[in-house]
């Protein structure tokens, strides 16, 4: 099996960085407000989504060997290898591993070195999202990483849910705007066929022609029937809810609205992602059971509890990164593809500020390639 292991010190950003950082003029009328913040994301962005191509490299060897946990360690091993080169100021705000105790990256971790001057950024992260897919050698599996800009004097910029799970729909733009033109009504509380309609109608499709995509879960029975009822087409995926929420946002894939009761961490990153392509999303925490509707009542404001949340509150401010890459094939990315001795590897990379969507396909010399790796503990 091959094992990517540091054998000296990769090149980083930091270095750039610091040497862009001395450059900038010390007087504000020298500069636009945000031009240094713009500045720090754009060298930034590509350090990101090198640890989701990381990621992607080391999860690939546990494709189809019932070991998901260890594919999770492998993945979050590179994710730590890259950051603790990285000078950033970078707070877990949304981790994983809550839900069963997986090896994990876990809320109010710190990531990159934290030296003084360095930008802050809230991260959310899921080093394989679809772990049981990776396990099973199935697809829909991606790693991802999403960051916002923390401005001045502000607490936070991601919303950070206590609930599992959350009720979402996920849309493009054209259903955003049909969804404002129409008063901005609560999809999550509408029959499956008016919602449809309402989809059919932005897009300009018979709503036979409109593809959901909602996660093959026994919870989702009674979407699954009520949109087999309308006669809309269904596409159905095991697992990994992040691919099939920004799906219906980008052109190409086929899907024009996602739906279920997913993962609340995963809807924040999905949230990140459609704030840099311009789609929304509705959610609404979900509860499987009294219990942890309780609990979460607890540590929730009332007001909270039922809300239906837009990509604008959970994502707050301007800034936004999302990169992820494809370990087995999704509707967002291919996957990992070896050919001799090299690894073919597919991420996007995007950034709300300028609107860029970047698609990389990247070719990794097995021969030289070095994935720096936090030694474990």
């Amino acid at each position: 099996m091959n094992d990517f292991r540091p054998t000296d010190s990769p090149p980083c950003a930091s270095d750039e960085l610091r040497a862009q950082c001395t450059q900038m003029p010390n007087s504000q009328q020298d500069l636009p407000p945000l031009r240094s913040t713009l500045d720090l994301e754009r060298l930034l962005e590509f350090e990101f989504v090198r640890a989701t191509e990381n990621a992607a490299l080391q999860a690939i060897h546990w494709l189809g060997r019932g070991e998901k946990e260890l594919a999770d360690a492998a993945a979050c091993a590179a994710i730590y290898g890259v950051f603790d080169l990285l000078d950033i100021c970078g707070e877990v705000v949304i981790g994983e591993g809550i839900k069963d105790n997986a090896p994990g990256i876990f809320v109010g971790e710190h990531l990159g070195t934290w030296k003084p001057g360095a930008p802050h950024f809230d991260i959310a992260l899921d080093p394989i999202d679809g772990t049981s897919n990776i396990a099973k050698g199935l697809p829909n599996s991606i790693a991802v990483i999403a960051a916002a800009q923390v401005p001045a004097g502000a607490p936070s910029a991601m919303k950070s849910l206590p609930s599992f799970y959350s009720h979402k729909m996920a849309y493009g733009p054209a259903v955003k705007q049909a969804l404002t033109d129409l008063g901005n009504p609560c999809l999550l509380d509408l029959p499956m066929a008016e919602v449809i309609a309402i989809v059919a109608k932005a897009l300009g499709k018979h709503e036979r022609d409109v593809v959901i995509c909602t996660m093959d879960r026994p919870r989702h029975g009674e979407i699954i029937a009520a949109v087999r009822q309308t006669g809309a087409a269904l596409r159905m995926v095991t697992d990994g809810d992040i691919a099939a929420a920004v799906a219906p946002s980008l052109p190409g894939t086929g899907v024009d609205l996602y739906v279920g009761m997913g993962g609340s961490p995963e809807g924040i990153l999905a949230a990140a992602a459609l704030k840099c392509l311009g789609g929304d999303m509705q959610l609404r925490m979900w509860f499987h059971n009294d219990e942890h509707r309780a609990e979460v009542a607890a540590q929730v404001a009332p007001e909270e509890l039922d809300k239906v949340f837009c990509v604008d509150e959970l994502i707050i401010g301007d800034s936004a990164l999302f990169c992820a890459t494809g370990i087995s094939e999704s509707a967002l990315l291919p996957g990992v593809q070896f050919i001799g001795h090299q690894v073919q590897t597919h991420s996007i990379l995007m950034r709300a500020r300028s609107g860029t969507v970047r698609r990389i396909n990247a070719l990794h010399n097995l021969d030289k390639k070095i994935v720096p790796l936090r030694p474990e503990a």
